[in-house]
């Protein structure tokens, strides 16, 4: 009889609910990383041009700036938008690299920077994609958007759906090279050009054909050489595009990439060439000497468990999402410092993703990162019956 009370009394506190659990904060965010500095976007630096800007890629924090939603001709760094919907359309399936295409009479008759397409002339995909990268070629531009769309009308029009769901809300496009001479509407701003600059780096070949210097095509035939004469003389440079035309001035889209780092420089209508260049140069050796990137390493195996009350088992595992890159200012990274806080217990029953606690990241004083600690299975709550036959079980092994 003491033996039978005994068991019922253990079952009663198993499904009692806990009185000492931990409390898990009701405001538990989702999965964040958020660098938490001050940012000097109005820090001076040495360009001489209508606007600038300069982002970091990683992020999409805009580290400096001046006019930079002044709506402007960007010329051919248009084709930034035309890389990337070609991009994605060969990421989607619609074209192959290896594909033909046959030039247009249309493509062919383009001018300005040009490779030289003939009506009838078949060039594969890729071709088209360097000859469009590295040497700005309008035929080439032209013919792989009426391969995407149907027309270079059709494709204009992909172009600003793009633009609007990147958030380019300075921008239209009426075409896909960046012409000039009959529109007075085809307009963007140096912010708008760092959005898309940054959405085609997300296509991880791109900077195969925007960091090559020289090449050729039909055998030899046709040079190319970069008109991004950064690509050669920047260390870490990957791309990304040029563009000048009489209303536009110079223009460049200028990308660079070091320790993890990386950082968009858009000059927009600088009087000269050499002014762009060098504009984007020191719009990136600000950035590289002012500021770094922390990829905070998480290991939830590190954290330990929490144990569970009145659950089915006694305790639960964890996980977190894959952390972030967080953009520091310079030097912040030695003094970054993790602390973890999570329940010490918690009632069952536990679903599968519910946050038992988090970590968090602080530079110093300044908090920089944050993440939760989630259950990494469902822990269902005990029942009587489960909890009698435990019990049963326990008092059996104890007499053998």
């Amino acid at each position: 009889m003491k033996k039978m009370i005994s068991v019922i009394l253990c079952i009663v506190l198993m499904l009692t609910p806990s009185m000492f659990a931990g409390a898990i904060p009701e405001d538990m965010p989702a999965e964040t990383s958020e660098a938490l500095l001050a940012v000097n976007t109005s820090a001076e630096v040495d360009v001489h041009a209508k606007s600038y800007v300069l982002m970091d890629v990683n992020t999409g924090t805009l580290l400096a700036a001046s006019n930079e939603h002044q709506r402007l001709y960007p010329a051919s760094v248009t084709k930034i938008m035309t890389l990337l919907l070609v991009c994605e359309a060969i990421n989607a399936g619609k074209l192959s690299f290896d594909e033909i295409l046959t030039c247009s009479e249309t493509a062919a008759e383009k001018g300005g920077s040009q490779i030289w397409l003939k009506p009838g002339e078949e060039m594969t995909v890729r071709e088209l994609l360097k000859a469009a990268a590295v040497y700005s070629a309008n035929d080439a531009c032209t013919l792989l958007g009426e391969a995407v769309a149907g027309s270079e009308a059709a494709f204009a029009e992909l172009m600003n759906d793009r633009a609007e769901k990147l958030g380019m809300a300075d921008t239209h496009f009426d075409n896909c090279t960046g012409l000039d001479d009959d529109t007075t509407t085809h307009l963007t701003s140096a912010y708008d050009v760092a959005l898309m600059s940054r959405a085609l780096l997300q296509i991880d070949y791109i900077t195969d054909f925007t960091t090559i210097w020289m090449d050729e095509l039909r055998g030899g035939d046709t040079q190319l050489v970069n008109t991004n004469r950064l690509i050669r003389f920047y260390p870490g440079a990957t791309g990304l595009k040029t563009g000048t035309t009489s209303k536009a001035g110079c223009c460049v889209s200028a990308t660079a990439e070091r320790d993890g780092l990386g950082l968009i420089a858009v000059v927009m209508g600088a009087a000269g060439s050499n002014d762009r260049f060098n504009g984007a140069r020191a719009l990136l050796d600000y950035g590289f000497a002012n500021y770094e990137i922390f990829r905070p390493e998480l290991d939830a195996g590190s954290y330990g468990t929490v144990r569970v009350c009145h659950g089915e088992q006694s305790e639960v595992a964890l996980y977190t999402e894959k952390s972030q890159d967080v953009l520091l200012s310079k030097g912040a990274v030695k003094d970054v410092a993790q602390k973890v806080e999570l329940a010490e217990q918690i009632d069952a029953p536990v679903n599968k993703g519910q946050p038992l606690g988090h970590v968090v990241f602080y530079a110093g004083d300044d908090k920089i990162a944050q993440y939760a600690l989630r259950a990494a299975c469902d822990v269902p709550a005990i029942t009587f019956f489960s909890a009698l036959l435990r019990i049963l079980r326990s008092v059996r092994t104890e007499n053998i």
